[in-house]
């Protein structure tokens, strides 16, 4: 009986190695192909039930000097930033030195009162202060080599009218968290950066993790590019104080790793506040965390999932816990934007044992192409053709970055045609009308301009950059 019993406990511990190695060679196959694809060039890692399973660099770092990605590469964050600050907040909230319900001119005693009376930091954790979003504002890819000091860059949004009452509706807004880290700051008498490395960053060991300067010598760092067409060019020069506490850290995926197994501890937190940072607040939307819950693989119960993506010159990045069975995704590309949701949901995938998408060829990279090379014609003849083909995948996103990748080269004839291609394949998409209208006005064709930006309108009523420019076209 006994030896029964022996044979049954080793043949379950021997198939359980032989899945798990069959999950680490899928996970291989599908990020190595996305990184034959153009798809992926950054570092991965994956765990499962808490223990790291997959973790591995695609592509290059450094394109200069051929240096490979590697788990521990540095890469910027972007957005990913939002949750450690949004944890240092709760830290101080905890011990006593800030409010979640107060007016944020309790601490910023020099913010606009008529505003700032009126919000809380519930409000600019949870992206529903109504504070217009800077990075959206139309000057500022002008302004992004400049550097600003914390409470200089305030002067910039604070007096904006705001886009809706306080605690009304979700708008994502990187002011909200640029304000918060200046809160930070001003409550503690220390820099953000200082109270980050002291509060999280020491007690949790993570030393690959930090505030970006670009002054710094960092060893590992990797450099972000952009895509143009199937080459690179390297990314547009961002100074880090612009996007601060709302998106200036990096890390690497060991590091994040770290950061996801703190969290199921109250290490950092007790429990009740931890608890009130992953609540899903307005539009699912906890402080500093996507919460939701979606299918996994072949469960028939839904699992819990916090994430949040970031994008920041360069760079696109996204870390996904399923708190449910203690699952961790974490991608990070510093090669622009990449379909970093579509290949989080192929690896969970892997993990459930379930049907899972494979990669595909980016159609908007192939168009972009067959117009450098042959021509606007071409590629308009070609697009029907290459959408029906399964080699290829047609992503709004994707085809809206070409379209500006196109714009600023001033190749406007060129943004026009990928821009109304996207407007007739996501005709719900009020994002693609704002383009094509950007492009119409950059060609000096107004009438154009404010169809197109009277059709954003009436699919998103509350585009800020849409009704200032409408206002000033129709007064012309």
């Amino acid at each position: 009986m006994k030896k029964k019993l022996l044979i049954t406990i080793i043949s379950v511990f021997t198939s359980n190695i032989v899945f798990g190695q069959e999950k680490v060679e899928q996970l291989d196959k599908l990020m190595g192909l996305y990184n034959e694809y153009g798809q992926f060039n950054g570092s991965v890692l994956v765990s499962e039930n808490g223990k790291v399973i997959y973790k591995k660099g695609f592509g290059m770092a450094n394109m200069e000097w051929d240096i490979p990605n590697e788990a521990n590469t540095k890469h910027r964050l972007g957005s990913i930033s939002k949750q450690f600050t949004g944890m240092l907040i709760m830290q101080l909230v905890e011990a006593g030195k800030l409010k979640l319900d107060v007016p944020i001119t309790t601490y910023l005693t020099d913010y606009p009162k008529e505003t700032g009376n009126t919000i809380t930091l519930h409000h600019l954790l949870t992206h529903s202060s109504g504070i217009p979003n800077y990075t959206s504002f139309k000057d500022f890819r002008a302004i992004q080599r400049d550097y600003y000091s914390p409470t200089e860059f305030v002067k910039t949004f604070a007096d904006s009218t705001l886009n809706f009452k306080p605690g009304e509706k979700f708008s994502y807004s990187n002011s909200g968290y640029f304000l918060l880290g200046v809160i930070i700051e001003k409550v503690t008498g220390k820099t953000y950066e200082e109270v980050l490395q002291d509060q999280i960053l020491t007690p949790l060991n993570m030393t690959n993790s930090g505030f970006d300067h670009h002054s710094t010598i960092l060893k590992n760092r990797a450099t972000g590019y952009e895509k143009y067409g199937s080459t690179y060019i390297n990314a547009p020069f961002l100074d880090m104080a612009l996007p601060y506490a709302a998106g200036a850290l990096y890390s690497t995926v060991e590091d994040l790793y770290l950061w996801d197994q703190a969290l199921y501890t109250n290490q950092l937190l007790t429990k009740e506040n931890m608890e009130l940072v992953f609540t899903g607040y307005l539009n699912g939307y906890g402080y500093g965390w996507g919460i939701g819950k979606q299918l996994m693989g072949n469960n028939s119960d839904s699992s819990i999932v916090n994430e949040h993506q970031g994008g920041v010159n360069g760079f696109h990045t996204i870390i996904s816990r399923n708190t449910t069975d203690n699952n961790l995704v974490v991608l990070l590309n510093n090669t622009g934007g990449a379909a970093l949701n579509e290949m989080k949901d192929a690896i969970y995938g892997i993990l459930y044992g379930t049907d899972y998408k494979m990669p595909t060829k980016s159609l908007a990279t192939e168009l972009m192409n067959i117009i450098l090379k042959n021509g606007i014609q071409s590629g308009v003849d070609q697009f029907n053709s290459l959408k029906k083909s399964e080699i290829y995948s047609l992503n709004e996103n994707d085809m809206n970055t070409v379209g500006y990748q196109f714009l600023q080269d001033g190749k406007v004839k060129e943004a026009i045609s990928i821009f109304k291609l996207n407007t007739e394949e996501f005709a719900t998409s009020a994002n693609t009308y704002d383009s094509l209208g950007e492009a119409y006005l950059k060609a000096g064709n107004y009438k154009l301009a404010i169809k197109n930006y009277k059709k954003t309108l009436e699919l998103n009523s509350e585009n800020p950059n849409a009704i200032e420019v409408l206002k000033k076209l129709e007064a012309k």
